[in-house]
């Protein structure tokens, strides 16, 4: 029965922006997709052993047919050829009645299509696991609003809903369509503000502003985008093209110059300015390099004004280079190892909709609760940054996963959000473990187990530490391995100097490469000295990984090769291998004495030589570094966990920004005196 309450939209019907193959997938799909579980999973089969066998089984993933291009003109409507189907079971057009289900009071939406034509509307429902059931269907004749309350009493552990359209000959015009909720279940109707940090990526970050500026909904919303300019080309330096921006969105863009001070500063400046403005409800963290679905910031807010609680809640991040795979779905941290984890095992990263689409992965299905969400998009209510701080100063790594944890210790949860999405540069093609950023990575990681992990002594934290130690050691990575025993000594250093490095810590670390052979790179291998080998390791037999049972003896005999015996002086004259960046695995590099290693993005290659002398000293600071850090565990526990909201206050940041100004360039000082003397 049809309610009368006054509604409020919670989604609407959208097609891209920019109709290209690679995205349709995640807003429309043409033809029939079957559900990833088969039969027997409803049911059928069910009193045999084989039956039962085949309940987990899930089919073949089948993709649907393609959409002409032509019919996606409009944002918000579609014409549908005749005697053809179009099925909106898809990332962005599907509803994600679970979350709301888990996370809101709402516990009925109203589904409202427009229409003209003759077809018929089939509304759809999912599972937990991923079955497919179709709920009613409902006759379109001639120009209809069809309405459709749904409830959301069975979703408890996952479900969509969605709805599919076979049109008659004469094809259907779906002129719009969107879920709805009773308005009296909202805590409030908020506004936002963006905290968008930047760096020397102008055109991402013009791109980003003139999306938001064009969209009038969005701006009805929208209080301040705070642009954190942190580069040295900066977005003043664009006058051409930041004008015409600042003119249409006026007192709602400012851009702020400071010192680089990393993400944790940018994002924490950006939060710090919504927070003590006092007109915004929340604040969204962005990534200046990405690309913005704009509906995404919308139904965050909407899902957030519904939350039963203040909660924090993120997008989804989709592969820029790759539009239709998303990178992850959401993510949790393994307390005893304090690594980012998938929710659940048979979850996938980089998971490709123009392959597997939302009907035929079962996985999707599930409601996934997380401990944090990256902050390419991430709204966070202002009332919870004035309860629990603003970022962590850590710079660059671990400051979102840090917050994540922090507010939900507090009781501010964390929803990554379904049908919310940016596209974003995925790390897959990178390895941030591995040069200048593995001090961060390491710092960052230890601190935030020192923080939040609930187990005696960090649980894994120390131990894997000194794994990952020896394989870079043995990997001849020793500029990396610096990196990671500065990290230590700062770890044990306590945390009261994180403000004050956290400006000048990056030029540091950049300023000891030169002093390492793998840091040093150049761009072709035609640069280096020819390949020369004497005799292939391993008598020329594949390499593969030490299994667990012979790692000890394995290990125990390639650090005294490492310690004890010296590079052959042919291998100091030319290396002995080109080894490309998927192949550099600890358990090849350590065979050698040198070898050419090309990074992850195919741009550079480094020569890398074995040094006994480097290995004995670092192996040394290493082991002595983790024997203080097990013995001292409790005692820099309580330390850091003391001076936590202290260093995260808005005093403390406060400080921080007023010490990192933006630097004074050559030609800010030519256009000051060119502005005095026309004066």
């Amino acid at each position: 029965m049809t309610t009368t309450a006054p509604q409020r939209v919670l989604q609407r019907l959208i097609l891209p922006t920019q109709a290209t193959p690679d995205v349709v997938p995640l807003y429309i799909e043409g033809g029939d997709a079957r559900s990833g579980v088969t039969s027997a999973a409803h049911g059928l089969g069910a009193g045999s052993r084989r039956g039962a066998a085949a309940q987990d089984a899930p089919a073949t993933a089948q993709a649907p047919a393609s959409v002409d291009l032509h019919e996606l003109s409009s944002r918000r409507s579609v014409h549908i050829p005749g005697s053809s189907m179009r099925s909106f079971a898809t990332y962005f057009n599907a509803f994600p009645a679970s979350y709301w289900r888990r996370w809101t009071p709402v516990r009925s939406v109203r589904l409202t299509v427009r229409s003209r034509g003759d077809g018929l509307l089939v509304v759809m429902r999912s599972s937990a696991r991923g079955t497919l059931q179709r709920h009613t269907a409902v006759e379109l004749r001639g120009e209809a609003e069809s309405v459709v309350d749904l409830p959301l009493t069975a979703f408890g552990d996952g479900g969509w809903y969605w709805f599919d359209v076979f049109a008659g000959a004469e094809g259907v015009l779906i002129e719009s369509a969107e879920w709805s909720a009773d308005a009296s279940l909202a805590r409030t109707e908020g506004t936002f503000s963006i905290s968008m940090t930047t760096m020397n990526k102008v055109s991402y970050c013009l791109d980003n502003i003139a999306t938001i500026a064009r969209d009038s909904e969005l701006m009805s919303k929208l209080d301040v985008m705070y642009v954190v300019d942190q580069g040295s080309d900066r977005l003043r330096d664009h006058a051409d093209e930041l004008a015409p921006l600042q003119d249409v969105m006026g007192s709602k863009l400012e851009v702020i110059e400071q010192g680089n001070i990393g993400g944790s500063g940018g994002f924490s400046r950006g939060m710090y300015e919504a927070a003590t403005e006092g007109t915004s409800t929340y604040v969204v963290n962005c990534d200046d390099d990405i690309v913005i679905e704009p509906e995404s910031l919308l139904r965050l807010c909407t899902f957030a004004d519904f939350a039963t609680t203040p909660t924090i809640v993120g997008a989804h991040m989709f592969d820029l280079n790759n539009r239709s795979v998303l990178h992850t779905f959401g993510e949790v941290v393994d307390r005893w190892r304090i690594q980012p984890a998938l929710p659940v095992a048979e979850a996938e990263l980089g998971h490709d909709f123009a392959r597997s689409p939302l009907r035929s992965t079962p996985w999707l299905h599930r409601r996934f609760d997380v401990d944090y969400n990256g902050w390419w998009m991430c709204l966070i209510p202002t009332e919870t940054v004035r309860a629990i701080g603003l970022s962590l100063p850590v710079f660059i790594k671990w400051d979102d996963v840090e917050y994540g944890l922090r507010a939900k210790e507090r009781g501010y949860p964390t929803v990554s959000l379904p049908g919310a999405g940016v596209w974003h540069m995925s790390w897959v093609d990178k390895d941030d473990l591995v040069g200048w950023q593995a001090y961060f990575h390491e710092r960052n990681r230890i601190i935030t187990a020192l923080l939040h992990s609930p187990y005696d002594r960090g649980g894994r934290v120390v131990k894997e530490s000194q794994f990952m130690d020896v394989k870079h050691l043995i990997s001849m990575q020793y500029f990396t391995e610096a990196g990671r025993l500065m990290a230590q000594r700062d770890v044990l250093a306590g945390p009261d100097a994180l403000h004050g490095n956290i400006g000048t810590k990056l030029p540091e670390i950049r300023a000891m490469a030169q002093q390492f052979d793998d840091s040093r790179t150049q761009k072709d291998q035609d640069a280096y000295p020819a390949v020369r080998v004497n005799k292939p390791p391993r008598k020329g037999r594949p390499f593969t990984q030490p299994s667990r049972l012979v790692l000890p003896a394995w290990t125990a005999k390639t650090l005294v090769k490492q310690l004890v015996k010296p590079a052959s002086e042919r291998s100091d004259a030319n290396p002995q291998a080109a080894i490309a960046h998927q192949d550099a695995k600890w358990w090849r590099l350590s065979a050698y004495d040198s070898a050419l290693v090309s990074n992850a993005e195919g741009t550079q290659i480094a020569w890398y030589k074995r040094d006994p002398r480097q290995v004995r000293g670092m192996l040394a600071s290493a082991i002595g570094a983790h024997v203080e850090l097990w013995r001292r565990w409790n005692e820099l526990r309580d330390l850091y966990q003391q001076a936590s909201e202290r260093i995260t206050s808005f005093e403390a940041w406060e400080r921080t920004f007023e010490q990192n100004p933006a630097p004074v360039r050559e030609q800010d000082e030519q256009r000051s005196a060119t502005t005095g003397a026309g004066a």
